[in-house]
């Protein structure tokens, strides 16, 4: 169990932790920062500064319930649909890849993809506003086809580690499936 510390598109810390259970099954968590309470008591002030500024020419108080309940919806709605926590991908030479997702409120999406239907996993590049950004990827194998790719699933959609960390993953995911028959 080794954990290092690399940084995401935007310059931010995020922690890479391999495990390696055995030679076929490695498991990789991406934790992002947690939520900086300091961010939060900025964009609730501002809101609710906002919302007195309002009060004070309406003389309304809907507005100033109504400030309490955005803030409030907001942040629940963003710890919950939002806010990824980590992200893991673990890989098991003879059964596929599984990719999960645990948000801040503790809600987790897992999926799994059969061995069967990978072709490959790729590092592919992106146009992401105005810089090139890449992704670990999972190519899907066509069924009818064997040389056809199917689909194209990214990795650490959330935390968007940049390159380096990428290549780490990369290099584990291929020494695992090279042992694939």
């Amino acid at each position: 169990m080794e954990a290092e510390t690399f940084s995401d598109i935007r310059g931010q810390p995020i922690t890479l932790d391999c495990q390696r259970h055995s030679s076929f099954c490695s498991e990789f968590t991406v934790s992002s920062p947690k939520v900086s309470i300091g961010k939060v008591m900025a964009y609730t002030c501002s809101v609710w500064l906002l919302a007195y500024f309002l009060f004070f020419f309406t003389q309304n108080t809907a507005v100033l319930s109504s400030a309490i309940l955005v803030t409030l919806v907001g942040m629940v709605l963003h710890i919950h649909f939002v806010k990824v926590d980590h992200e893991s991908l673990l890989v098991i030479g003879s059964l596929g890849i599984q990719v999960s997702s645990s948000y801040a409120s503790g809600r987790e999406i897992t999926s799994f993809i059969e061995m069967g239907r990978i072709k490959d996993i790729v590092i592919n590049e992106a146009v992401y506003m105005h810089q090139i950004i890449y992704h670990l990827c999972v190519l899907l194998r066509e069924p009818a086809e064997s040389d056809a790719v199917a689909g194209v699933v990214p990795l650490f959609q959330s935390s968007k580690p940049r390159l380096d960390c990428l290549v780490k993953v990369y290099r584990s995911c291929q020494e695992i499936l090279s042992k694939v028959p």
